[in-house]
């Protein structure tokens, strides 16, 4: 499998990673807390045929800068607006994953003009639940909490046990295999310091702090797909269901079996649903 090759941009006076590639309409795909380019990059070669595929690292992620900062939906909302602008790029279908989906719909309801669909998979900023881990670091003393667990030697005391458990025959699930490469990403400062920045811009100790819902209310008038795993234990998929009660004319694809990560558990079927999603009139 092919990927795109990352390119580097100055926005704000930091570097920004993305990969761009293919032609025609354009696809920005947002990931969530703790991931990045990589967990959309198997889907590449199953769009850029007929489309232009734009995969960004956010701030604070992957192999973007980490500055000390504004991480909120507004600011993140901006960086992509910022790099469409860099792109000449001035209209696009937005797919969001869990953080991203609020990006993408803070990036909506900021720049309405500049986007033709909606997709939301398992997306954050839908109802107040989410996993007692995120909310965990919300509270005082998680800095350092996180700069035991997440240092390299117990890292590689986890990593070993993985090895040994995948020679009788375990393997992590896509969920675990995408949270543990995000996690084993948080062992230098600047790292853990943006994702508590992340984190705390949209959860606090009860749960999601931001909700979409007001905006929501009535209709979309743009076509609005929702993408869930029946599974999901990061945010549940209740959610989407409420969403399907406010807005009756989005569409709903309720992957069964899947955890929080639908588009890594079964890839050929969210390629599928996304490719005839916006070839159809979103209905």
């Amino acid at each position: 499998m092919s990927h795109a090759a990352p390119q580097k941009v100055v926005l704000h006076g930091h570097e920004l990673s993305y990969a761009d590639r293919g032609d025609g309409p354009v696809v920005l795909f947002i990931h969530g807390i703790l991931g990045s380019q990589q967990q959309w990059s198997h889907l590449v070669d199953r769009m850029d045929d007929d489309h232009r595929v734009v995969l960004p690292d956010l701030f604070g992620h992957g192999e973007s800068a980490k500055p000390m900062g504004d991480y909120s939906l507004s600011s993140h909302a901006a960086t992509m607006r910022d790099l469409l602008d860099h792109l000449g790029v001035e209209r696009v279908t937005l797919v969001g994953h869990s953080l991203g989906g609020g990006i993408a719909m803070q990036f909506y309801y900021l720049f309405p003009e500049r986007v033709e669909r909606l997709v939301l998979v398992s997306s954050g900023g839908l109802g107040r639940e989410v996993n007692v881990a995120l909310r965990s670091a919300t509270l005082p003393g998680a800095a350092q909490v996180l700069s035991v667990v997440a240092s390299a030697p117990v890292l590689s005391r986890v990593e070993a046990l993985g090895r040994v458990a995948s020679k009788v025959g375990w393997r992590p699930s896509a969920d675990l295999a995408a949270i543990w490469k995000g996690f084993s990403s948080l062992g230098d400062r600047e790292s853990r310091q943006a994702f508590l920045a992340t984190t705390r811009a949209v959860i606090d100790i009860g749960g999601q702090s931001i909700s979409a819902h007001d905006h929501l209310e009535g209709s979309l008038p743009i076509p609005t797909l929702i993408v869930w795993g029946s599974q999901d234990h990061m945010i549940p998929a209740s959610h989407a269901l409420s969403v399907e009660q406010s807005l009756p004319e989005c569409r709903v694809e309720i992957f069964e079996g899947a955890g929080h990560f639908p588009h890594l558990d079964d890839s050929d079927r969210f390629a599928r649903v996304l490719r005839d999603f916006i070839a159809s009139d979103g209905a």
